[in-house]
């Protein structure tokens, strides 16, 4: 029998957000050994390029002792990236045709993988987790609504690498309008910024935060609770198109609201009971915002093992 020396190496994970930057260091069985994350006061490439630099070649210095040192880095970003790892267009910072991969490789002299945050998170419940599925969607909603799916065992990425930006598929003709120049798209209903967006609009002093959330529930407050049930019933509708397109074996939807609110998979099941959408498991993702970084840590790991699959265990921190 063989195992691993799981301090031979390290892998980065980083998770370039809008506001800040998270770091994970792990080692080779996806232990999670150090955590950092630093807020972003700019969002101009140049910039944001520089401060990575620098922050990897600290983690390179520090473990540069060990075995092979630093052995590969995945970034997850918030935005379109082509099968060619070069990333197309990042709404939040204004990129467009960006070559990070390369500019960073040219500097640090590690594998770097460029991502988009979507597919990281079902890289991260298809390996810390759902070990058993090749079959399985992740649907993370935070500031839009993004989509990674594992079929056949494999991340699909359609031809060019764009698959999975269904937050963009329009779920109410001539709807609200949505950055994109379309009218009606599911993120502008079901997204977590467009739910605190609508909170604000209907009463200001609802807040703007998870603990609200939990607290607005706790006391039942009306217009929290019909927010709630629009978001839920839109939810389902996007998921239905979903379950009808790829009959997944497993749905894991990434929500912080979703994982405050008792009973959310019973809610959502209530809506998806047509007779010919087919799925076998529905759940709220354990993992949250931290998704997309154990993701790019698996990621990494995988690439430098050479494997084509991968199972680990998920820290106890999660």
């Amino acid at each position: 029998m063989l195992s691993v020396n799981r301090e031979a190496g390290f892998v980065l994970g980083i998770d370039l957000d809008k506001h800040s930057i998270t770091f994970a260091l792990s080692d080779l069985i996806g232990t999670s050994v150090q955590n950092e994350i630093i807020e972003l006061h700019v969002s101009d490439y140049d910039g944001i390029l520089k401060l990575l630099i620098e922050q990897i070649k600290v983690y390179k210095r520090k473990y540069a002792h060990t075995h092979y040192g630093l052995v590969g880095i995945a970034i997850g970003i918030h935005g379109i990236v082509n099968k060619d790892e070069l990333i197309d267009f990042v709404p939040q910072h204004g990129w467009q045709n960006k070559t990070l991969k390369k500019d960073l490789e040219a500097e640090i002299g590690v594998d770097v993988y460029i991502e988009n945050n979507a597919n990281l998170c079902s890289i991260a419940e298809n390996v810390y987790k759902h070990h058993q599925s090749t079959n399985l969607l992740s649907v993370s909603l935070y500031s839009g609504i993004g989509l990674g799916f594992i079929i056949n065992g494999a991340l699909f990425k359609g031809y060019h690498g764009y698959a999975g930006e269904i937050g963009h598929m329009i779920v109410v003709p001539n709807g609200l309008p949505c950055s994109c120049g379309n009218l009606g798209c599911w993120e502008q209903y079901t997204s977590e910024s467009s739910f605190f967006t609508k909170l604000a609009v209907n009463q200001r002093e609802l807040g703007d935060n998870f603990e609200d959330c939990h607290h607005l529930f706790n006391e039942q407050n009306p217009i929290f609770i019909k927010e709630m049930a629009q978001f839920i019933l839109f939810l389902s509708i996007g998921l239905n198109n979903l379950i009808n397109l790829y009959n997944p074996e497993i749905i894991v939807v990434n929500s912080e609201i979703l994982r405050l609110y008792p009973n959310t998979v019973e809610k959502l099941k209530a809506h998806l009971n047509s007779s010919i959408s087919h799925y076998s498991e529905l759940f709220i993702s354990d993992f949250g915002k931290k998704a997309c970084i154990m993701g790019a840590c698996a990621l990494a790991i995988q690439n430098f093992l050479g494997v084509s699959e991968l199972c680990l265990t998920a820290s106890e921190d999660v």
